[in-house]
């Protein structure tokens, strides 16, 4: 799973054994060489589909950009400026060293929390592989924050993929690695976040509403479709609708949708 270039068996453990954002700044030089960062495949997949539908954006954000693997995609399909957001100052690092355009910005931010700058600003916003990092009592804030980012009729896009039946042996594997980060983060802190079972489209797509989202999906044929008929992967299209949005406060998690 990793080349010669990536991380070893000792750095990944001290990385689990930190916080998110110590993990990644540890993470950041040879992230790139991990089979963690998003295949240019599903890059590709995203663009082209966002494209077919929708054509170009004005500017572009990508939410939880780690070093950067969406921000080409964001140059392309966007006319003015690109901007990336991470709370690892690591990451943000080598995306600024992969990206040297000044069309280009980063931010270190907690996604929960965006600069109140950012408001109203994006006619895109788009995430890969972050999710995991989100407790679902979390994605409230996560959407409303991102909601106030758009302008109106913006889209928040992202992949999801089908749920994995329990005769997979990969259902196997994420439910075991779920299972051994709850135990991990019921033993040692700091927790390190990270689960693969706790974004369902279902629940998601509530959570997009309630932020005040209009919400579709687009099959990602590049992926092809499950023996049922169903694609092994949808892109999320989640519009900034023009109904007001009410933002209440739960405690401990600031303003949620």
């Amino acid at each position: 799973m990793f080349t010669s270039h990536g991380p070893g068996v000792r750095e990944l453990a001290v990385q689990a054994l930190s916080s998110v954002e110590r993990g990644y700044d540890l993470l950041a030089p040879k992230f790139d060489h991990t089979p963690f960062r998003t295949p240019e495949r599903m890059l590709d997949a995203v663009e082209e589909t966002l494209a077919q539908r929708e054509g170009s954006f004005g500017a572009g954000l990508d939410v939880c950009c780690g070093t950067g693997a969406g921000i080409g995609m964001l140059r392309r399909l966007c006319r003015e400026r690109v901007t990336g957001v991470d709370l690892s100052a690591g990451m943000l690092a080598e995306a600024r060293r992969a990206h040297p355009d000044p069309r280009v910005d980063f931010v270190r931010a907690d996604a929960r929390a965006l600069p109140p700058e950012l408001a109203a600003s994006y006619d895109l916003a788009v995430s890969f592989g972050a999710f995991g990092h989100f407790l679902p009592a979390e994605r409230p804030a996560l959407f409303a924050g991102v909601h106030a980012a758009l302008r109106e009729g913006g889209v928040f896009a992202f992949p999801i993929g089908a749920p994995i039946p329990p005769s997979h042996p990969l259902w196997w594997a994420v439910a075991g690695f779920d299972a051994a980060m709850r135990v991990r983060n019921a033993v040692w802190r700091p927790p390190f976040v990270m689960y693969y079972r706790t974004f369902p489209l279902s629940g998601v797509r509530a959570d997009l509403r309630a932020a005040g989202f209009t919400v579709e999906t687009a099959a990602l044929e590049h992926f092809g479709r499950r023996p049922s008929g169903a694609p092994r992967w949808r892109l999320v299209l989640a519009r900034r609708s023009a109904r007001p949005h009410r933002v209440h406060v739960r405690e401990g998690l600031g303003p949620v949708g």
